[in-house]
């Protein structure tokens, strides 16, 4: 008996020594590739503005520049995305946009830079984050869903105003829980058309002149971002409310020969904004609003002066599924009243404008957008002081997501 138990014994500290040695030089797992860090996408979007149009010479320079006479069919963007996560606590982003027009230019489709940053977690989860780079500035939901999710083809004036292009460069401190992270990136996968993972908090500063711009000055813009998207019962809305703070200074190539202008060309640039977001589970509101100070030409005076502003807007819509297919029809109205520091003598905008339209997801990686715009535009500066137009037409947008 003695025997069969030492025996019993030595079987069994010898599974323990070989169950150890095996932890022991087990090889250590394999480090990824290069290639396995990072992923590539991307969406391009192809355009038509000029059926049923009433009126040749309505245009908007931010929204869309092939609306209006000379316009034709029109790449409004082509974009390849490079991401990834080089490290638990390392990711990056480069975005570039082949479909760009340089003002001026009469050659399409140049390359420029959209996105270039990388986020640092300040804890295994990145419920705490970095972001260092271009990118968008925390301000506005519109302005923070991406173009391969908007219904509408181009975003509202009131807030898009704000900033060209949506970005600057800059550095931005994100918070948000595990939890909230994973609703912000189910809200963009399910189809709800969110705003993507900007975090709970955003608080940051940048250059303020805009993106792919050089600073002007000593100063750095200010922003702060509060959004929270929660559920109540089955039904999930987001409020929010942001604001920024700085000075703009105009740049020579805005500014028309003899229009007058402050001695160091800076203007006080600063806004407010709140946000109603009630995703479309089917019917849906999104609604913001914005007052505040900036440029903005004056053809009284023929100068550019700090002015107030304000406007917003109010989009329904539905979403609407049919076996694979998905519609979202949607309706929009919108207003503002202010400048456009961006724009060529920081262009004085009054805009009262409609859109009907439907969005069609036969397949995930197509969408097809119909959408009639009624609109009346002014929009003045020292070479047109006098310039409102007002007409409708019908646009389609063709995407496909890769």
């Amino acid at each position: 008996m003695n025997k069969l138990l030492i025996v019993l014994l030595l079987l069994i500290a010898g599974r323990a020594y070989s169950q150890a040695a095996d932890s022991v030089f087990q090889a250590p797992p394999a480090t990824k590739k290069w290639y396995e860090t990072f992923a590539i996408r991307g969406y391009a979007q192809a355009r038509y503005n000029r059926l049923l149009e009433t009126n040749p010479d309505l245009g908007c320079e931010q929204c869309d520049r092939s609306w209006g006479k000379n316009g034709g069919i029109s790449l409004r963007r082509v974009r390849i995305i490079f991401f990834g996560q080089l490290h638990e606590r390392v990711y990056f982003y480069i975005q570039p946009d082949f479909a760009s027009t340089p003002s001026g230019s009469t050659s399409l489709q140049f390359g420029q830079l959209r996105d270039a940053y990388f986020d640092l977690g300040l804890d295994k989860a990145s419920q705490f984050r970095i972001r260092l780079g271009q990118s968008k500035i925390p301000f506005g939901f519109e302005n923070m869903q991406s173009s391969q999710n908007r219904l509408t083809l181009d975003r509202n004036d009131a807030l898009n105003s704000a900033f060209s292009n949506e970005r600057d460069l800059g550095a931005f401190f994100y918070w948000a829980p595990t939890a909230v992270r994973q609703r912000f990136a189910a809200l963009v996968k399910e189809g709800l058309k969110g705003s993507g993972d900007y975090g709970m908090v955003g608080l940051g500063v940048f250059n303020g002149q805009t993106a792919n711009r050089p600073e002007l000055n000593d100063k750095q813009h200010v922003v702060a971002r509060f959004t929270y998207p929660m559920a109540v019962g089955r039904h999930i809305i987001e409020p929010g409310l942001q604001a920024y703070s700085g000075d703009y200074v105009m740049a020579a190539d805005q500014l028309s020969a003899g229009v007058k202008v402050r001695p160091d060309r800076s203007y006080l640039d600063q806004r407010v904004a709140a946000t109603f977001v009630l995703y479309p589970q089917p019917f849906g509101v999104q609604a913001e609003f914005n007052v505040g100070r900036g440029p903005e030409f004056n053809p009284r005076t023929d100068s550019i002066e700090t002015r107030g502003l304000h406007g917003g807007y109010l989009l329904l819509n539905y979403r609407l599924r049919y076996q694979q297919q998905q519609f979202y029809p949607f309706l929009r109205a919108q207003y503002y009243e202010g400048g456009k520091k961006h724009e060529r003598d920081a262009r004085s905008y009054g805009v009262r404008e409609a859109e009907l339209g439907v969005e069609w997801q036969p397949v995930s990686s197509f969408e097809l957008v119909a959408m009639y715009t009624l609109s009346s535009r002014r929009y003045e500066d020292f070479q047109k002081p006098d310039n409102r137009q007002r007409g409708g037409l019908l646009r389609l947008q063709a995407q496909i997501n890769f």
